[in-house]
């Protein structure tokens, strides 16, 4: 099934969800514990009807979903079909399921409180590193290129923050070579810079905000706050 592209999420009107990375994200907040159990289990049955279902996490008074196919096909520039991890139409039709599933329940959306976190490091070397950390992080060989054209280390079962693999020249002076990427629903990212930068951080690179805006700490380490403003409903 062919991946979808910002414009067509935005175009599907989620309200309930943010794309943020390769996902789809929503949390539903709930009274109790047993009020979201029997919520995740209506999910799933709509997941066994479509076919299709979402990666749960559920705790004291949320539960969170992710929608994302692993079988997506994406095209490059020379029209080469890679199969890859992104949002396809079966994501965006159980979200609306999922939705819906929600308003039965009367259980309300959070959609600003969504977000997701993963490991850049920047490296002249991916090809030959990679081995390393899909078995430092997941044990398994098969996690370096997983649902990825690249040499990205995806855990099948979502255990651990992706790691994905940035440019460096070779003839760089030592430097921080890994940061956090910090994914937040559009509508919360210039709070949530304002918020680091009040607690003493340091915007080093706002040239591709709101897409990205690198942080820095008092110690000069970065992390970035990321935002898809390409699946982003326009106003």
């Amino acid at each position: 099934m062919d991946m979808l592209t910002g414009d067509q999420i935005a175009a599907a009107d989620l309200t309930d969800w943010r794309k943020l990375a390769q996902g789809l994200h929503a949390r539903y907040v709930v009274d109790d514990f047993g009020t979201g159990a029997r919520f995740v289990a209506a999910t799933g049955e709509a997941g066994d009807a479509l076919g299709h279902h979402p990666r749960v996490s559920i705790g004291h008074g949320y539960v969170d979903f992710t929608l994302i196919s692993d079988d997506a096909v994406y095209r490059d520039g020379e029209g080469t079909e890679h199969v890859v991890e992104w949002v396809t139409q079966q994501d965006v039709d159980l979200a609306r399921r999922i939705t819906e599933i929600a308003a039965d329940h009367k259980i309300d959306a959070e959609p600003v409180s969504v977000s997701h976190i993963e490991l850049g490091l920047d490296t002249a070397h991916s090809a030959t590193i990679a081995p390393v950390w899909a078995a430092l992080l997941t044990g398994s060989a098969d996690s370096q290129g997983r649902g990825s054209p690249g040499d990205e280390i995806r855990d099948a079962t979502g255990r651990v923050p992706n790691l994905w693999f940035g440019d460096a020249d070779k003839q760089e002076p030592p430097r921080q070579r890994f940061h956090i990427e910090v994914y937040v629903a559009p509508e919360v990212a210039e709070q949530r810079i304002a918020a680091a930068v009040a607690a003493g951080g340091t915007i080093v690179d706002d040239s591709n905000a709101p897409m990205l805006t690198v942080i820095a700490d008092q110690d000069g380490n970065e992390g970035i706050v990321c935002v898809d403003v390409s699946a982003a409903k326009k106003d």
